[in-house]
């Protein structure tokens, strides 16, 4: 399936996004990595933050390739016991991708909580990551890392797997959430977690049938897409929750 026609797109006069009071703009489509959509899994995460079932409570957090970072400004706004304490927001280091990033933090920035801090960082995937780690205390790594729709790129996977281990902290509680429409190929998403495998990352699966509401949209209000709409979009994702060995 092509994962143009999983995307959602809203034209107000602008391209904007509304989940519940979250208000998110799309990149302008002058670039060719997909930052200009929002694919389903965006959505699947998020949903899942929002019921808890991504414990980030008092966390630290980084979203790789976040696009308009839906997954990870949720994150940021959720009330006390579940406020992580940072969200490090980062894309692909391009001036359109980054200016809608900045804009994104900026409009929803009276929604986070008072004891999370969120930044935004360019970042190309493989490249040095201390510029990254440098925003926590201890530079030690991050408790959370999030991967919204990114095994579609299979060229990058070794690249994006680097990433993932430089940033992921080296503890027990560590975790990698990672989502993937089902228009990427299974194969092609387990060329991406045997990669990760092999760096000491252990994955398991979820996908529509293993949870009890796994099929159902439990989430907010998404502005112009029905409930049973919704249903749909959160059936077609896979996800893996990944931990060191």
């Amino acid at each position: 399936m092509n994962p143009v026609s999983w995307r959602w797109m809203w034209r107000d006069g602008d391209e904007t996004i509304g989940y519940g009071e979250i208000v998110l703009g799309i990149a302008p489509k002058a670039n060719t990595l997909l930052a200009d959509q929002l694919f389903s899994p965006s959505l699947l995460l998020a949903e899942r933050i929002e019921r808890g079932l991504i414990d980030l409570g008092g966390k630290t957090v980084v979203e790789l390739g976040a696009g308009c970072a839906l997954p990870s400004l949720l994150a940021s706004t959720m009330p006390a016991p579940r406020t992580p304490q940072l969200v490090v927001i980062t894309d692909y280091p391009s001036d359109e991708i980054l200016s809608n990033l900045a804009k994104n933090v900026a409009q929803n920035s009276h929604l986070v909580q008072a004891s999370c801090k969120v930044v935004w960082e360019g970042y190309e995937w493989g490249q040095d990551a201390s510029p990254i780690l440098e925003h926590l205390h201890h530079g030690m790594g991050f408790d959370v890392v999030i991967l919204s729709d990114l095994l579609y790129f299979d060229t990058s996977h070794a690249a994006l797997a680097e990433s993932v281990v430089a940033l992921l902290g080296r503890h027990k509680e560590a975790r990698v959430y990672a989502a993937a429409g089902k228009y990427t190929a299974w194969n092609v998403c387990e060329k991406f977690l045997e990669e990760l495998r092999g760096k000491g990352i252990s994955w398991s699966k979820e996908m529509a049938g293993t949870d009890a509401a796994a099929g159902e949209w439990l989430g907010r209000e998404v502005r112009g897409v029905s409930r049973a709409g919704l249903d749909g979009r959160k059936g077609n994702c896979w996800w893996w929750v990944g931990e060191w060995s």
